[in-house]
This record gives C-alpha cells, structure tokens and sequence, in this order.
C-alpha cells in the first residue's frame, strides 16, 4: 500500500520543489519568498490532513464492517466541512499581500511574497480541499495507485505551465505560483472519477449492506480530524519562528533562502515516511476493524525496518550531491554555503523523525486522535523552537553561521520526541489484549457507531 503512496508524495513534493528551481532563476528573493510561504502551507496542509485523517480512518473502518450507508454519512458530513474552510483560506491568501512587509527582511523579498503566497494559498484552496473526499475513498478502498496517479498528473502539467509561465510568458514568480495551482486540478478530476468508480464496485459487490448510521457522525470525524490539524498547525508556528529568528541574523535573506531549499529538499526525502504513514492509517483501521491486532504491530515493526534502511541510502547519496544542487539553486556564495550544510543533514532529520511519522496514524487508525496532537505539542512547542533558539545561540558563540546551530536543535529535538512516541506507541499495542479488541469492534457493530476514546 505504501510504495504507490511514496511515488504519489514525491510527485506532489515536487510542485513546490518545482517552484524552488525554477523561482531560482529569478534569484534568492523569490526562493526566500516561497520559504516565507511555508508557514501558511502548514496551515493549509494541517486542515487537509485533519479532514484526510478523520474521513479516511472512519470509512476505512465502515468498510470494514460493511456498513455502507455509514460511508456515504461519512462522506456527505465531510463535504460539508469543505465548503466551509475553502472561503477562509482564500481569505488566508489575500492577507499575505498585506503581511508581506511584516514578514520580509527586504523589499524585494517582500514583494515577491505578496505575489506568490497570494496566489499559491488563495488559489490552492479551490483545489486541495475538494480533493480530500476523493482521496480518503481510495486509500480507504486500498488503492494507494490512484493517488499516485493523480500526484503524478498534477506535477506534470504543474512543470509544463512553470515552463511556459517562466520562459515563454515571463510571468515571474505570479506564472510559478498560477502553475501550481491549475496543475492541482488535474490530479482531482483523476481521484474524483477512480474514487467514484470503487464506490460503485464495491456497493455492487454486495460487501456494503451492513445496516446503521452513526450517532455523532461530526464528533466521529472531529475526533480525529482536529487533533491531527492542530498538530499540523504547531508545525506551522515552528517554521514561522523560524523564519522569524533568521530574519534577524546577519544575511537574513540568504538564510531564509537557504533553509527554504533545506526544507524543500527535506520534505522530499521525507516522503517515503510520510507517505507510508499515509499508508498506515487506514491498514491499521481496516485491521482493527477487523480485529487483526498482530497484523498492526507487523506492520510497524516492518516500515521502520524499511525507514532505517531507506535513511541507509540517502544518506551518501545527499552528502554528495549537496555541492551540485546547493549551486544550482542559489546565485549567492553565502546562500550556497549554508545551503550546502543544510542539504548535508537531511538525512539526520529524516532518521530523528521517522518514528514521529510512523506512529501516529496507528493511534488513529485505533480512534486515537490525542496522542499525536499531545506529541506535536512536545515536539514543536516544548523542544524545537527552545531548541532552535538556543542552537543559533550556541553556533554564533562558536562563530559559525546560525542557521547551522538552528537545524541542529531541530534534529534533536525531532530524536527525544520520536523516541517518546515510539516506546508509547509499542506499550500501547502490547497492552491492547485480543479481548479488549473484540469488545470495541463488537461495540462498533451492534452499536452502529465507530469507536472512539
């Protein structure tokens, strides 16, 4: 399940990794611009994966059970809760054109920001939230394939606009944000019509006939949803501190550029975890649904197996390749140099944060949603912006850059809070007895309601 998942991240990691290369070659104002971005992405991503979270997990459950009048309560309740986020974030977009002299260390920076976060957040909006829907259907169902395709579609018309925007129109960094925005339609109209086509199999199949609704169907989504959204959004305020404390060191601009291909490199690395996360979700829920307890702790067992020996390949593969691709992103020396540095970790911040990943969609396939928001809260409020804080302190105590001792804070304060989660995690699963299990999903039956702490 996971391995289409990996393709269909690195493809949707690529639209603003694509948005990286080519804003290159209008210079670091326009890549620290799209670093200035990140924080209102978070935001948008942490809504999208709290409404994914919950939908997915509740009718990966449903399914498992049979119950498809369930399912379509399901769907019906989520699609409402889309139409309400998609004005705010518009609304979200149009206040970067105002907080861009703010948030810049310079006018240029400024201006390219107000540009770009404008249209990728405003825009975005019309697109990324619709596409939750179709989305959980299908990994529900198992197809991680059509995700994968629907990634795949979204970058490939995503890099032909950026080329025709950039060259041939030369509409700067407004063509590169407009890109991104139209390519994601294409990978919805893939995902609404093979999430249309497994709901019809499997009504037809005759597998959906279980009879129940559920009570709370709202408090069964949210329950799952806002946690996992709030922990997005306490990634969203680290990466605004963060952005905050290299505004104010020498070679502002240069550091925020850097760091921008940092995360951007990083997020792309970052995929098969995340993505096998993804994945894990609704194999967890489906086998809890139907009582298969050993079959979520093989699979935990199994992705970190295959983290370790993932983290195993990177990791020579970016030390090496950082010189290169530090140079062709940057036109500065300085921004060069620390962007060297920060391609060169990577693989350090993937291993600290694998288990952070892994974890919590087992939580939430169980109809756990607060442990990983108690995490999220650990990791990125408690210890990684203390963290960051007091590593730019230290690095310029020693006379190097700050931005070195600031994503050094990051990595071990990604290792003590993946560490936490993965012994909670195992004393968890060890403590959950098969009669236990048997309970709640006999509950989940005859209660015709889907279980939830």
């Amino acid at each position: 399940m996971a391995a289409p998942v990996v393709v269909s991240f690195w493809m949707r990691s690529l639209f603003t990794f694509v948005d990286t290369i080519y804003a290159s070659t209008l210079g670091d104002s326009a890549v620290a611009a799209i670093g200035l971005s990140i924080p209102f992405e978070f935001l948008m991503i942490a809504v999208w994966v709290g409404l994914s979270t919950g939908l997915t997990s509740n009718i990966a459950r449903a399914i498992g059970a049979r119950q498809g009048k369930m399912v379509e309560q399901y769907l019906a309740v989520t699609w409402r809760m889309v139409e309400a986020v998609v004005p705010l974030f518009m609304a979200i977009g149009g206040a970067c054109w105002f907080l861009a002299p703010k948030l810049s260390p310079s006018a240029e920076t400024a201006h390219q920001f107000a540009i770009y976060g404008t249209v990728l957040i405003g825009g975005s909006a019309l697109s990324t939230f619709w596409a939750v829907i179709p989305d959980s259907v299908v990994k529900a169902h198992g197809d991680t394939r059509a995700t994968m395709w629907a990634g795949i579609w979204s970058n490939v018309i995503n890099v032909g606009l950026n080329t025709i925007f950039t060259f041939a129109f030369h509409w700067g960094i407004f063509g590169i944000a407009l890109s991104t925005v139209i390519g994601r339609f294409g990978g919805l109209v893939y995902a609404l019509r093979k999430a249309s086509a497994h709901q019809t199999a499997w009504k037809a199949s005759g597998e959906a006939g279980a009879a129940g609704l559920d009570p709370a169907p709202y408090r069964a989504i949210l329950a799952l949803a806002a946690p996992a959204a709030l922990a997005y959004c306490l990634m969203a305020s680290e990466t605004g501190a963060v952005n905050v404390f290299l505004a104010g060191l020498p070679h502002g601009t240069e550091s925020i550029a850097a760091y921008a291909i940092h995360y951007r490199v990083l997020q792309f690395a970052l995929m098969p975890a995340i993505a096998t996360a993804v994945a894990m979700l609704p194999f967890a829920a489906r086998r809890f649904g139907e009582n298969d307890l050993a079959g979520i702790r093989a699979g935990l067992r199994q992705v970190h197996v295959a983290g370790l020996l993932y983290v195993a390949v990177t990791m020579p593969i970016l030390f090496i390749g950082a010189v290169p691709l530090a140079t062709a992103l940057t036109t500065s020396p300085i921004t060069g140099q620390l962007a060297t540095f920060a391609i060169r970790v990577i693989p350090l911040m993937c291993l600290a944060s694998m288990s952070m990943f892994l974890c919590r969609p087992v939580f939430e396939g169980l109809g756990r949603g607060k442990p990983g928001l108690v995490m999220a809260f650990l990791r990125y409020v408690l210890l990684a912006v203390p963290a960051a804080w007091l590593g730019i302190r230290v690095a310029r105590g020693l006379d190097a850059p700050g931005l070195y001792g600031l994503i050094a804070g990051q990595i071990i304060a990604a290792a003590l809070s993946s560490a936490v989660f993965l012994m909670w995690t195992r004393s968890l699963v060890r403590r959950m007895g098969d009669t236990a299990l048997d309970a709640v999903g006999g509950a989940m039956v005859e209660g015709s309601s889907s279980p939830r702490t």
